[in-house]
């Protein structure tokens, strides 16, 4: 397998300075790579290079306020996730991208879903990992707090998911699930580079706001399985099974209405990649082979 290199730029969506990450061929079929809370496509950096190497376009954007993309405070922009979408969706489109397969991580599955709800006919085959559809994937304890602030945002409900984006909270993410063997894998220079950009001026409105909206997440879920059911969509599913925010329930739940969908448990956490990238890439280049016309 060749290692093509990274190339990281920027395109202006509605005046926006949009960053992403592009590995590959540029005639070559695409992977969309949409990333989660509260990371950004410096999650992708070790899955990116061998997927070029293997014929892929790789495209990872940072969505709005994450990242190395711009931040407008939450009285600038409407930080939903429907907006979020909508900029993805021109974002693709500033980019030329008609036909992608998905790599929908966290928050890039809701994200990712309405895109393709939007335009089923772009979307070539889906990878979930710990990307959610379904109650069943919600794991009680971990969500407790959050299902607060949606039903009822105030000071009180507001406190205990600010922590969530604290170092200790983003360390614990990425810890969380991972047996004792695979510890040594996790790089703490990811935690600490989600917690750097976490604190800057204007991230605390930024992410209780999408936070506090992530019942419009819940309120799809049925438009989701209805386009997996009727679309045939590929899916693969890789999924660290010691999550507790994403339980591994969710995985085995695309099976309900893609009974074709693969399923995969990987023994690692919430962000599989730390541990597990080369594993996600073997198991992506076989799937995307097998599903996506080069």
């Amino acid at each position: 397998m060749s290692v093509l290199p990274t190339r990281h730029r920027t395109v202006a969506v509605r005046g926006h300075q949009i960053a992403y990450r592009e590995a590959g061929p540029a005639d070559a079929p695409v992977l969309l790579l949409l990333h989660g809370f509260p990371t950004s496509s410096h999650m992708f950096r070790d899955l990116i290079p061998p997927l070029a190497g293997e014929g892929y376009r790789l495209i990872a954007p940072d969505h709005l306020g994450f990242g190395r993309s711009d931040a407008p405070t939450a009285a600038e922009f409407d930080y939903t996730f429907a907006e979020l979408a909508a900029l993805t969706a021109e974002f693709t489109e500033a980019l030329g991208l008609d036909r992608y397969a998905l790599y929908i991580q966290d928050y890039g599955a809701p994200i990712g879903l309405r895109l393709a709800l939007a335009h089923p006919e772009r979307v070539t085959a889906i990878v979930t990992q710990n990307g959610n559809a379904y109650t069943d994937g919600l794991g009680a304890e971990a969500w407790a707090p959050v299902l607060a602030l949606i039903e009822n945002r105030t000071p009180e409900t507001e406190a205990p998911v600010r922590a969530i984006r604290s170092l200790d909270g983003i360390r614990w993410q990425y810890e969380t699930g991972v047996p004792a063997e695979y510890r040594e894998l996790l790089s703490p220079d990811a935690w600490h580079h989600d917690a750097a950009l976490m604190a800057r001026e204007g991230q605390d409105g930024i992410q209780l706001g999408l936070i506090a909206d992530y019942g419009s997440n819940f309120d799809l879920y049925p438009a989701f399985q209805e386009y997996f059911r009727t679309s045939g969509v590929p899916l693969l599913a890789v999924w660290g099974e010691g999550d507790q925010v994403f339980v591994p329930a969710g995985a085995e739940a695309f099976r309900r209405d893609l009974p074709d969908a693969e399923i995969h448990l990987l023994p690692t956490g919430h962000f599989a990649l730390e541990t597990h990238a080369p594993q996600i890439a073997e198991l992506i280049g076989d799937f995307l082979k097998r599903h996506v016309r080069k």
